[in-house]
């Protein structure tokens, strides 16, 4: 049996026993008070996804050529490490502090400021890290879970953990000094993108969560956890293979 094939029929597992645990009414999953609300909100997220996010991304990956996809991943990539670099100075990682930091300069500079991974050409690592996994390192746990509107799983240290990733992010900063609505028009853009940009590198995982998952909705909630977990921890006494990115 393959690694991704034992990580369907653990998924799969987990997945079962959580939707027998809901159905019998006597086991409640004690990370998840807000089920009902969250399950709302989940059926939202799908139908607006389903109908916009999802067809958009499909026109955006249509008429874009796969170099010039490829370019704005790393553009984004680029800026994100940033916020990595400051995210392994608050956790203390100061060695991949200075990886991830070159990272930022190598690409911002030789890669056309970030157009290009040339740092992945001399082989820097690249690193997740960002508020939320900072915040779970200095122990703030990671529940009640939350379903948020258009943004899906999280929790309250991931909700702060938003505004910090916001609060490191050089592009809203950009727009300062403008108007308001000169402002707005540029991070709101920018963001726009990123997260078009991000739904159309994962078009082909939708196929997967649908043969992997008899319900969605626990089949992401334990997906979340999980890979959390791994990385507030990383990957120390998680098993990576019970992971999906």
């Amino acid at each position: 049996m393959t690694q991704q094939q034992k990580l369907f029929t653990r998924l799969i597992g987990i997945t079962l026993l959580g939707s027998l645990a809901g159905c019998t009414g006597t086991v409640k999953d004690n990370r998840d008070p807000l089920e009902n609300w969250n399950r709302d909100v989940h059926s939202f997220n799908e139908g607006a996804d389903e109908y916009v996010m999802k067809p958009v991304a499909q026109g955006y990956r249509f008429v874009m050529p796969s170099f010039a996809d490829e370019g704005v991943s790393n553009v984004f990539d680029n800026i994100n490490d940033l916020g990595v670099t400051i995210n392994d100075a608050l956790q203390f990682k100061l060695g991949q502090a200075g990886l991830d930091g070159s990272r930022f300069i190598v690409n911002s500079v030789a890669g056309v400021g970030g157009l290009i991974d040339v740092a992945d050409m001399i082989d820097l690592p690249k690193h997740k890290e960002d508020f939320d996994q900072t915040l779970g390192v200095w122990g703030i746990p990671a529940e009640p879970y939350i379903v948020l509107p258009f943004f899906g799983s999280s929790s309250p240290r991931g909700i702060v953990g938003r505004f910090g990733d916001a609060a490191m992010n050089p592009v809203n900063y950009v727009s300062l000094g403008t108007s308001g609505i000169v402002s707005s028009a540029i991070s709101g853009g920018t963001n726009a993108l990123k997260t078009l940009d991000v739904r159309a590198d994962h078009l082909g995982a939708e196929k997967v969560l649908n043969e992997a998952a008899a319900d969605r909705y626990e089949f992401l909630k334990n997906s979340y956890y999980q890979q959390r977990d791994y990385l507030v921890n990383d990957g120390e006494g998680v098993d990576k293979t019970d992971l999906i990115n």
